[in-house]
């Protein structure tokens, strides 16, 4: 068997996901109840028999590595086994932080060196998804790519958002040669959308870097690096087409995890078997969940140490949520240890986790009343982690409350439709 080693990109900061990446990484961010969107990538590499990795982090990483620890949760514990976190490091000739994908691995060839692969799996640690990497190793083998990139069909109007190519055989189900590769570009009209999930013959890939470097100072793989590919090296394309979960905006991001909810089988955290770390905010040593007298739960999850005496519809609750008794939720995700007060209303919103909701707020005002869906950007409220709601408040639509705003930092006693709370 070929040795094969992964490079996960878990380090960065997006700015669309604002108040939720304002203390830590994408990557580290809590998802679907009970794990971390890392917990997916990790799950599929332990599922694929990939046994060493390194991640890629800069970004406020102390929450991504109190997470990770040793690996154990994802089996990373052996003789040939491991899990390295790769920080950003100062040098004579390497830089102090990482300007992009392809930089990151330049600035860690020693950790491919040291393990001596064949191969080297290169993933993105902030996407939703379940896969098996063994049948893209296989195909990437029998090709004898230098790399194989994996892609999902897309429709015509997102391709601005993505890396898209056109494959040399459309009719072949498992991939094609690539041709033609656009990074986010208005003009592509192809229609393969690239997952980042990149696939490197090792020689192939220490061959680009020392090129790309003396050319260019890299930073991207999709901008840099696999366009100057395209024509010396074989390039591939993998086709998948199970779900995926880009979770870049708020918005993309609470649509992610309500499919949870919406259709059963599109994300199935139980047969996919997602691992996460248990004793992170001790999750393994909560009490059962208590269901109360007023309590009426309708297509929603819950989890360890919950308390519920209120309404939850179409809701997901993290570990050790309290809701009051005649507090309403619905169309919300609420993170770790959040106390939702009696009488407060919560509709279409992403809580963070230790935030305090005070009696009879409301949160997300408006939003059925004028007819707009969750799924626009004006009618989900965000509330950072730590925070603290005075009674009575009327948060609208739209809002954005940054992490660990107290009372005194409320100008009144209503925020009106996309106003911040800095």
């Amino acid at each position: 068997m070929n040795k094969i080693i992964a490079l996960v990109l878990a380090g960065g900061r997006v700015g669309e996901l604002g108040p939720l990446t304002y203390y830590q990484p994408k990557s580290a961010v809590p998802f679907g109840g009970l794990y971390r969107v890392i917990d997916f990538p990790l799950s599929n590499l332990m599922h694929s028999g990939i046994e060493i990795a390194g991640i890629l982090s800069q970004y406020r990483s102390s929450s991504l590595i109190k997470h990770i620890g040793i690996g154990a949760a994802w089996d990373f514990v052996g003789r040939k086994r491991g899990i390295v976190m790769l920080p950003p490091f100062k040098g004579a000739s390497a830089a102090d932080w990482y300007n992009g994908t392809a930089d990151a691995v330049a600035q860690n060839l020693d950790f491919i060196h040291q393990n001596d692969p064949q191969l080297v799996l290169i993933l993105s640690g902030d996407h939703i998804y379940k896969m098996d990497y063994q049948p893209l190793i296989d195909y990437h083998l029998q090709k004898d790519a230098d790399l194989t990139i994996v892609f999902k069909k897309v429709m015509p109007e997102e391709s601005a958002r993505f890396g898209m190519a056109r494959l040399d055989d459309e009719d072949d189900e498992t991939g094609g040669k690539v041709i033609e590769y656009f990074e986010k570009s208005t003009q592509a009209t192809v229609p393969w959308a690239s997952l980042t999930i990149y696939l490197f013959k090792t020689a192939a890939l220490f061959d680009i870097l020392k090129k790309a470097q003396k050319n260019t100072r890299l930073f991207e793989f999709g901008k840099d690096i696999i366009p100057q590919m395209l024509g010396e090296f074989k390039v591939y394309g993998y086709k998948f087409d199970g779900y995926w979960g880009y979770t870049r905006t708020l918005t993309e991001y609470w649509q992610t995890n309500m499919d949870i909810l919406d259709t059963p089988g599109k994300i199935d955290l139980k047969n996919w078997e997602v691992r996460t770390n248990l004793a992170n905010r001790q999750i393994r040593d909560r009490c059962p969940a208590r269901i109360l007298e007023h309590a009426k739960i309708k297509n929603s999850l819950f989890y360890h140490g919950c308390k519920i005496d209120g309404v939850v519809n179409h809701s997901i609750l993290f570990p050790g949520v309290r809701v009051g008794k005649s507090a309403h939720i619905s169309d919300s995700l609420i993170m770790f240890d959040v106390y939702i007060s009696e009488g407060a209303r919560i509709e279409n919103a992403i809580i963070a986790s230790d935030t305090v909701i005070g009696k009879g707020v409301v949160i997300g005002a408006q939003a059925s009343e004028v007819g707009i869906s969750a799924s626009d950007n004006r009618a989900l409220t965000v509330i950072g982690e730590g925070c603290r709601i005075p009674e009575s408040m009327i948060i609208e639509q739209g809002c954005v409350i940054y992490p660990f705003r107290q009372e005194e930092h409320f100008p009144g006693q209503r925020i009106k439709a996309g106003d911040e709370i800095k």
